[in-house]
């Protein structure tokens, strides 16, 4: 089809409607001229903003069925698309029960009033029984439409002409109406009593309160006052003596309806008896120079008379009752409430770019032809406004359903040659108007089913063999049901408007997007557009929406934003290359580069996370809780990024990788944790560890704290490299200032599924970290598994400490941080080292030497001396954090006094002591080890090892590891969670497996550890 057939045409149907016949002369007499003209060019506006930027959409490539949907969704991704289609989808339908219950207000108000089932006993209840009869008859028209629609297309199709003609001849009607009234205006008298308007189906052509019957035969009289003999009359005698005959003054029936009974002696209203009955011209013609009345404003509130301001009047104290023959306001009428109820005779412009797989040149029909039609229909509207205004008188014009004109529709009082042909031509058009919704809003819905962007809307996208949507067009029947169940078209009008303002708002945040973002793919064949164009039709929608109706505003972007939700989390993922996605791109590069400007202040600071996981060999994480407790401390908030290392070669293992990668996402998914995966892979483990710790991130958005698993049982493990790994990648993170996090015993953590109804986490605070052990359990307490456990802290104190202070000073400094805390100072005294230590120490270094012997040649033994060189963990109080304790890790203890070797033997009693806590090394594995490995079942090279001694440095370090480990089981042996500082490694890379010894020594006991490294910065602070 080409422009004219394709485009124009339908665009036209679609967009004259039952607005222009049924309310726009009443919109022109409520508001004037000038406010009507206002409020037609404002519409206008919108929709050809809207059009330019759906011109340069459409030209954009092809547009397939779904029109408006499809563009918006392509441009805009589809959360956007799938909310903007359903409620383009629901404006459609409602406008298909708008146009229904138009038709049935013409049907039963100017065609056949005599058809209502439900008639009214009394004038307040005529409200309720004519949409009581709208809803019947509403209904049985749906159902006829619907089954017409089911039938087939095709026929609709072939009505869809003759409704079109329909349409125009009632349109040239008006104009020719228009042009004939300036010779002879069409007669419609206007009843006036004073300057309300009388309403005529209460009259019979006599607009007086009283008429004279002349009667030829005189009446007997009694005396010589001429009046009639029975005291009850109606009439009042007069004698005319030149005619023999007596004319008779007789009460009409309008009289009654003002007065107690029909006697002229009768009581009656006081406005009715101050004022008198008069006619004017309801259609004065073009030439009278009406407009000057109509020029102006005149908003009623609802049970107003429609009063005709330039005829005077004398007002009575009461108001005017409803059981009089006046013609009230229905509703109380304001400029918003008309800009929602107009807007939907300017919308359909979408009709063209819905049939783009019809047309010839698509991208040349769907601009000429939709704009051309919004510019005929908007010269045809605002032409109408000031003919209106011209032709007819404003009582007339704010008489909504044509009570003062006999019941006429009242721009059929206006047409030539007959009302009938515009009662006859808007009923077909709206009925042709309603079939054209039932029919396309079911498509669009199949559209959007058919993208599957919803899952439950799936089942509406399947339909008959030759593709026509049922299951769609049952929906929309039952959506068109409940518009007309409301019955009224005022407000059935503005539900409409909304969702279709709300489409029409998209298409041009679509088009000025595409245009800012500048996306190589953005070049549309109508070049007439502008961003600005567009970013002032969006907010023209925008105002319109609210100006129309504030909480049915509300209401549509509350269930386009339900809607954006539930596709955002439950829909399926599709990649259309939208302007949303661009916009993130941009919106991220912007926020990177602000970022770049400076490091982030300790009150912005937040873990930033990478989580090391490792893979079996069948590509299954080992540790799937790692990741649990990473999303149990973000509580999805900051950067998350999981990675592992494949070993390998890139060009052969990248399979690998790729397999790797989905495995960790399908665990991020599982586990509902957002963020990025990073799959590396290296030859070694440790290499890749490193690289993946110098290269995530990029630009401010950099992780800031690693979190890796123990090594679960190290000293059996058939990957001796495992825990040499795990200490390098500790060296690795100190060195980049990274906070490092190790959960111990990781698969007794809760999983999110298993909060904590009670319980504590218990904090050692040993060193001063810059405040990660007080930040990391107030952001586990944010999560539901930890918000019910409480939080103890403890610090050790030594004998020259005073225990007091501390306390308070600690408290102080938790009252400050904002953070609710037990404080507790746990004093640790200077105590005799026992033969479990001196023991343990002996079978570490044992072990070490024995790991040596069998790695190094012969020659390389007799150079090998044992080297430990711890580095400083920073385990003394500095000036701020009040603490002091014997490092774990430092070499700064090596001078030990030979007597306090002595004493080691005579320690029985100690040793016992420390066997009720569960170390991995006894007393008893010690002798069952020495036996086994002794006398002639010992190699050689190994016999000297059980002659060493232990390192004195390394004996005070276990010593110290021992006590502490005592104090923290005897604390916090039933706490939720214990969180530690964590020494550094050794410097020297001989003392690894020492170093991991101590870790042990200091961790047995305890169920659930927390192993917490600082990475050199403050994180927490007093300042708001």
């Amino acid at each position: 089809m080409g422009t004219f057939m394709g485009v124009y045409l339908p665009c036209l149907q679609n967009i004259f409607g039952v607005i222009l016949f049924l309310r726009l002369t009443w919109v022109v007499g409520t508001a004037g001229v000038l406010q009507a003209l206002c409020i037609v060019f404002i519409c206008c506006c919108c929709t050809l903003l809207t059009a330019i930027s759906m011109s340069a959409i459409a030209t954009n490539g092809v547009v397939p069925a779904g029109g408006s949907y499809f563009m918006i969704s392509r441009s805009l991704g589809p959360e956007f698309g799938g909310a903007v289609g359903l409620c383009f989808f629901l404006g459609t339908t409602f406008a298909g029960a708008m146009y229904i219950l138009g038709a049935i207000e013409i049907f039963l108000m100017y065609i056949a009033p005599k058809a209502a089932i439900f008639v009214a006993q009394d004038p307040e209840s005529e409200g309720l029984a004519m949409l009581n009869n709208m809803r019947v008859y509403g209904s049985i028209c749906l159902l006829l439409m619907s089954l017409l629609v089911f039938v087939g297309v095709k026929y609709v199709n072939k009505l869809a002409s003759i409704f079109l003609a329909c349409v125009i001849v009632s349109i040239l009607s008006i104009y020719i109406g228009a042009l004939v009234s300036v010779f002879q205006p069409p007669h419609f008298p206007v009843c006036m009593l004073g300057n309300r308007t009388i309403n005529s189906h209460e009259i019979d052509d006599e607009c007086a309160k009283t008429i004279y019957l002349q009667i030829k035969e005189p009446v007997e009289r009694d005396d010589t006052n001429s009046t009639v003999i029975n005291e009850n009359r109606t009439a009042s005698p007069t004698f005319n003596s030149s005619h023999g005959s007596i004319l008779v003054e007789k009460t009409t029936d309008l009289w009654k309806h003002f007065c107690q009974s029909p006697e002229l002696n009768s009581t009656c209203d006081e406005y009715f008896i101050l004022n008198n009955f008069s006619k004017i011209e309801g259609i004065p013609g073009l030439a009278s120079g009406i407009i000057s009345e109509n020029v102006w404003s005149s908003y009623l509130s609802k049970g107003d008379v429609v009063e005709k301001s330039s005829l005077s009047s004398s007002h009575a104290a009461h108001p005017a009752s409803t059981f009089q023959p006046y013609v009230f306001a229905d509703i109380t009428t304001s400029f918003t409430l008309l800009v929602g109820i107009f807007f939907p005779s300017v919308t359909g412009i979408m009709a063209g770019s819905n049939r783009s797989g019809d047309l010839k040149d698509a991208q040349r029909s769907i601009p000429i032809g939709t704009i051309l039609a919004i510019l005929t229909t908007s010269i045809v509207y605002l032409s109408s406004v000031v003919l209106f205004g011209a032709c007819i008188d404003g009582v007339v014009l704010r008489d909504k359903f044509g009570d003062s004109v006999k019941g006429n529709l009242v721009v059929g009082t206006l047409a030539w040659p007959s009302p009938w042909v515009i009662v006859i031509g808007s009923f077909f058009s709206t009925c042709g108007a309603g079939l054209q919704s039932l029919t396309g809003a079911p498509r669009l819905l199949q559209a959007i089913a058919k993208d599957n962007i919803i899952p439950f809307l799936r089942v509406f996208g399947h339909g008959k063999t030759n593709g026509e949507p049922t299951w769609a067009l049952l929906l929309t029947t039952f959506i068109a049901e409940l518009g007309i169940l409301i019955a009224s078209l005022d407000l059935v009008a503005p539900i409409l408007t909304m969702f279709f303002l709300m489409c029409y708002l998209f298409v041009n945040l679509a088009c000025a997007l595409q245009t800012l973002l500048r996306s190589p793919n953005w070049r549309p064949r109508f070049s007439y557009y502008h961003w600005t164009l567009s970013f002032l039709g969006m907010t023209i929608c925008l105002a319109l929406m609210f100006i129309s109706s504030w909480y049915y505003a509300i209401a549509a972007m509350v269930i386009a934003g339900m809607i954006y939700k539930y596709i955002e989390y439950h829909g399926a993922e599709k990649e259309w290359g939208d302007g949303i996605r661009g916009l993130s791109l941009s919106a991220a590069r912007y926020a990177l580069l602000r970022l770049e400007e400076g490091p982030p202040h300790t009150k912005n600071w937040r873990p930033q996370v990478l989580v090391l996981l490792k893979l079996d060999e069948d590509a299954h994480v080992k540790s799937p809780r790692l990741l649990t407790f990473a999303s149990q401390l973000k509580a999805g908030k900051g950067l998350t990024i999981v990675g592992t290392v494949v070993s390998g070669n890139f060009l052969q293992s990248y399979g690998e990788a790729l397999a790797a990668e989905q495995t960790l996402k399908h665990l991020m998914d599982k586990e509902r944790v957002k963020g990025f995966c990073q799959c590396i892979v290296a030859q070694k483990a440790r290499e890749g560890i490193s690289h993946m710790i110098q290269s995530s991130g990029l630009g401010g958005m950099k992780p800031n704290t690693v979190v890796m698993g123990w090594p679960h049982a190290w000293r059996q493990s058939e990957d001796p490299q495992a825990w040499k790994t795990f200490i390098n990648t500790v060296r690795v993170t100190t060195a980049a200032h990274l906070a490092l996090l190790v959960p111990k015993n990781i698969s007794l953590f809760p999983t999110n599924s298993e909060p904590y109804t009670e319980g504590h986490i218990d904090v050692w605070w040993i060193v001063h970290d810059g405040g990660m052990l007080m930040l990391l359990p107030f952001l586990l307490r944010q999560h539901k598994v930890w918000r019910k456990c409480g939080m103890r802290i403890f610090t050790v104190a030594q004998m020259e400490d005073n225990s007091i202070q501390m306390k308070k000073d600690l408290a102080t400094f938790l009252y400050h941080l904002r953070i609710e805390a037990e404080v507790e100072v746990v004093e640790m005294h200077d105590s005799d080292i026992s033969a479990y230590t001196y023991e343990r120490t002996l079978m570490m270094e044992q072990r070490s030497q024995m790991l040596r012997q069998m790695r190094l040649s012969k020659s390389d033994r007799e150079k090998e001396r044992v080297r430990w060189s711890f580095d400083d963990a920073q385990l003394v109080k500095d000036r701020n954090s009040m603490l002091r304790l014997t490092s774990i890790g430092s070499d700064d203890d090596d001078d030990t006094d030979c007597g306090e070797r002595d004493r080691v033997g005579s320690a029985g009693s100690s040793s016992e002591h420390h066997q009720r806590v569960q170390m991995t090394w006894t007393k008893e594995k010690t002798t069952q080890y020495r036996a086994t490995h002794s006398g002639c079942s010992t190699p050689e090279g190994f016999r000297d090892m059980l002659s060493i001694r232990p390192d004195q440095s390394n004996v005070r370090r276990m010593h110290t590891a021992v006590k502490l480990n005592e104090v923290i089981v005897n604390k916090s042996h039933d706490a939720r969670l214990v969180l530690l500082n964590m020494p550094g490694p050794p410097k020297n890379t001989e003392g690894d497996e020492n170093y991991m010894e101590f870790l042990e020594v200091l961790t047995e006991g305890l169920e659930r550890v927390l192993l917490v490294r600082g990475g050199g910065s403050e994180v927490i602070t007093i300042y708001s």
